[in-house]
């Protein structure tokens, strides 16, 4: 078994992912391949955070629109994570993973609340700590909060499971020209305006200079290849 490059890791893993080719609810083959995969890094003594957003079941600008006010549409979203959070953990535990589920907003009768100290408390002691409801704010997305939590438990990396294998110069589904990078930096991200993560999560990782990496969820394998050193997807970081 290699050695972890990582001990603490923030994994984002997009809600579309969960539902792998319905698109909307949840594929729990693709779940458990996750989590079988989750157990695999915990063994090897890698520390985990985790985000799950929620597109599989609702995208507060994206389902809401003009038809809804956008900070219910939002709250909406956040709720919908919690859903992906519990089907996770209770996948986790199936598997004998110990994990805990910590929302951004209130709910003591599933959940605990958001804790930092008790956070990293739980990752120290080998659980999974899934977060759930984004930041518990509107207009923030689910990648702004990955990135937030993984500066508040000072992760060593984030890695984004996503539907797409790495950053390209343009949409590969639109411009069979586009160029797929190894490496790019934060700076020319923002410049190019490149779809990795929204400007926000983009800067505010830039400030606390995590290494963010995009790779494919589609053979969930990858997380692990990532969390020990192989160069998968793309990795975004301060200069080349």
């Amino acid at each position: 078994m290699n050695e972890p490059k990582y001990k603490r890791i923030l994994l984002k893993i997009s809600g579309e992912a969960l539902a792998g080719e319905a698109s909307r609810g949840l594929d729990f083959d693709v779940i458990g391949s996750v989590c079988d995969v989750i157990k695999k890094c915990v063994d090897a003594g890698v520390q985990i955070g985790l985000v799950v957003g929620g597109g599989n079941f609702w995208r507060g600008l994206k389902d809401g629109g003009d038809r809804m006010e956008r900070t219910r549409a939002d709250h909406m979203g956040m709720l919908a994570t919690v859903i992906n959070s519990m089907a996770l953990a209770d996948m986790l535990e199936k598997r004998d993973v110990p994990v805990r589920v910590q929302t951004a907003i209130e709910m003591k009768s599933i959940a605990e609340p958001y804790i930092r100290s008790r956070a990293i408390r739980h990752l120290e002691k080998g659980r999974v700590v899934i977060f759930g409801c984004g930041t518990g704010n509107p207009f923030f997305s689910t990648d702004t909060a990955a990135v937030l939590r993984a500066a508040e438990i000072d992760a060593d990396a984030i890695l984004l499971a996503k539907n797409i294998d790495g950053v390209y110069s343009a949409d590969p589904n639109k411009d069979p020209t586009a160029v797929k990078y190894d490496s790019i930096t934060y700076d020319e991200v923002l410049a190019q305006h490149l779809q990795v993560m929204d400007s926000t999560a983009t800067s505010l990782s830039m400030d606390n200079k995590i290494p963010v990496i995009l790779f494919a969820l589609k053979d969930p394998e990858n997380i692990y290849r990532v969390v020990t050193g192989e160069k998968i997807g793309t990795i975004v970081k301060e200069g080349k």
